[in-house]
């Protein structure tokens, strides 16, 4: 008799086991020659080699597909251990070419728009990606999926998150708390992002052990950041400056997003932002991509369409007085 002890990393084992150990209790059910006796984060199986090995590759199916779509249910858990996920998948619509990842509780995270489609497929084939858009066309949303799918495929080995503290016209200093504490606030879309993609526990522990980082856009100079997905959030309040430093940062193997909204740029001068400069001066350059969203890309209320347009028209028509009182 054999004996192996397979340890559940990653995964919670409650989604392994299932309520009341269902799903634990079938997985023995699928192999009445071994026994297995879970305790934890641990399975312990008892029984012959060939068997175990049979055992031990089936779990790691079980847990691969876990790990992809944070649950599995009962009926795609009976398709793994019978052999036929595939078609199940299928007639379950689990699997689909233009799904990014799947949310916490199993729904497949999709580019819903073109531009998100578009900014997906460019960051298949670039390193450096702005992204420019108005309010809810979901631009962050999709990149905060885009470098989850890369922790998760083991593409890079941290995501490191960035955001200008501009809005309230304070400095971090005077804020509250350590450095987190201070950046929360500003950094609170990222994380309702991060929330739906990975299991709360599973956040936590990221965040502690510096997996997913917090890095403040003042404190990243002097970094070299190497086999990471690096998201700066509202781009166009970083100065020309700031902005350089950041995008210089960029190591080996790693993914730089961008994301901002020109039409709503906070800094005491707009002419200052270095998003407007970036767009100018790195379109064009292999290895780099500007996807632009437009209105026609809002995923929020239908009503932030008609204010996005409100507003631009009302900014088109403010500018055209100017230019007809100068002439």
């Amino acid at each position: 008799m054999a004996e192996k002890t397979i340890h559940l990393e990653g995964i919670e084992p409650v989604v392994l086991y299932g309520v009341h150990n269902v799903a634990i209790d079938r997985i023995k059910a699928a192999f009445p020659r071994l026994k297995v006796i879970p305790r934890g984060s641990e399975i312990k199986v008892v029984g012959e080699e060939q068997e175990i090995s049979r055992f031990e590759e089936k779990i790691g199916e079980i847990l691969q597909f876990i790990h992809e779509h944070n649950t599995v249910s009962e009926e795609e858990l009976a398709g793994l251990l019978s052999d036929t996920m595939q078609s199940q998948k299928k007639n379950n619509g689990r699997e689909t070419g233009d799904t990014i990842i799947f949310s916490i509780g199993g729904q497949p995270i999709r580019a819903r728009t073109v531009n998100q489609a578009r900014l997906v497929t460019e960051e298949e084939r670039n390193d450096l990606i702005l992204a420019i858009g108005p309010a809810g066309t979901g631009k962050t949303y999709t990149a905060i999926a885009l470098a989850v799918r890369a922790l998760k495929n083991r593409e890079v080995k941290r995501i490191v998150l960035t955001r200008p503290a501009v809005e309230a016209g304070e400095h971090l200093g005077f804020l509250p708390g350590d450095v987190r504490d201070k950046l929360d606030p500003y950094l609170q879309p990222l994380y309702d992002a991060l929330r739906d993609m990975i299991p709360y526990k599973k956040l936590l522990t990221y965040l502690e052990d510096e997996t997913i980082q917090i890095a403040p856009l003042a404190y990243m100079r002097g970094r070299t950041l190497e086999h990471a997905f690096v998201i700066l959030d509202e781009g166009q309040n970083a100065t020309v400056n700031q902005l350089k430093m950041f995008l210089t940062r960029m190591g080996l193997h790693s993914k730089f997003i961008v994301t901002g909204d020109i039409t709503q740029i906070d800094l005491p001068r707009k002419g200052s932002s270095g998003l407007l400069q970036a767009m100018r001066l790195l379109e064009g350059i292999e290895g780099i991509s500007v996807v632009r969203f437009g209105a026609e890309d809002i995923v929020r209320h239908p009503l932030v369409k008609d204010i996005v347009n409100a507003y631009d028209n009302d900014e088109r028509r403010s500018t055209n007085d100017e230019q007809e009182t100068e002439n």
